[in-house]
């Protein structure tokens, strides 16, 4: 285990995505990533300082250094109202790049009886290994094919590894999204769990990616429901709020 992690933000906020939209949560964003992904528009250099939102939505921060001490981030994870949250969003970034940095820190979590809430692209099955114990709920994401890369294996180890805990997966989709792309991301997930909950989201505008139109979403969510038992569209919620 290490004693410090670096950290970019961490805030008290709602969860934008996915079947926990609404709940809140205190996020705690990671940075760097292994992916490359066309429509990521997060930042994920490590920054020379830390930003601790003051007020839950003001995007007004307090800094302080980076990397920070585990003893210090806790301290600062109790400086929230924990009985107020849903759980702790562990973001990125990926955050399993950071996993051996990460196991003290979830043991603290766990003693404030709070639910550790992993968001990944799940790629790293070797890295959730070492922190699995501890993770309450997976939002894994399900990358399709770009750049000439596709994880269809790299995911399913994932996945299967990631069934002992309440996980559901992610699908961003956009206009462009290749049907045979969908088929096998469907058949996949299918493969390991038919009843595993599948989140098509439509991207968010950004660099001249469009999301799909309605009728698409609405053709693919039949096309998964023909294998998969639990297929919901759901956009980036908190985009539209202006949340962070």
């Amino acid at each position: 285990m290490m004693d410090a992690l670096p950290v970019i933000e961490v805030f008290s906020s709602i969860q934008g995505e996915g079947p926990f939209v609404g709940v809140r949560q205190i996020f705690l964003r990671l940075p760097k990533c292994n992916l490359t992904c066309p429509y990521c528009d997060t930042r994920i250099n490590v920054p020379g300082k830390l930003r601790i939102e003051k007020i839950p939505g003001s995007r007004q921060f307090d800094l302080a250094d980076n990397p920070v001490s585990i003893d210090e981030l806790k301290k600062i994870l109790k400086s929230f109202n924990v009985s107020q949250h849903h759980s702790v969003s562990i973001t990125g970034g990926e955050p399993l790049l950071w996993a051996d940095e990460l196991q003290e820190l979830f043991l603290y979590i766990k003693e404030q009886k709070l639910k550790i809430y992993l968001e990944t692209n799940g790629t790293l099955p070797n890295q959730l290994i070492k922190i699995l114990q501890w993770v309450d709920i997976i939002s894994m994401d399900i990358k399709l094919p770009f750049d000439g890369q596709n994880f269809w294996d790299v995911h399913e180890t994932f996945l299967l590894h990631s069934l002992s805990k309440q996980v559901f997966v992610k699908i961003v989709v956009d206009e462009k999204s290749v049907l045979q792309d969908l088929i096998k991301a469907r058949d996949l997930i299918s493969s390991v769990d038919s009843s595993i909950l599948t989140i098509l989201q439509p991207v968010s505008q950004t660099r001249n990616i469009n999301a799909p139109k309605p009728y698409q979403l609405l053709e693919w969510q039949s096309l998964y429901l023909r294998k998969l038992k639990d297929v919901r569209v759901i956009p980036q919620t908190h985009v539209y709020m202006g949340q962070l």
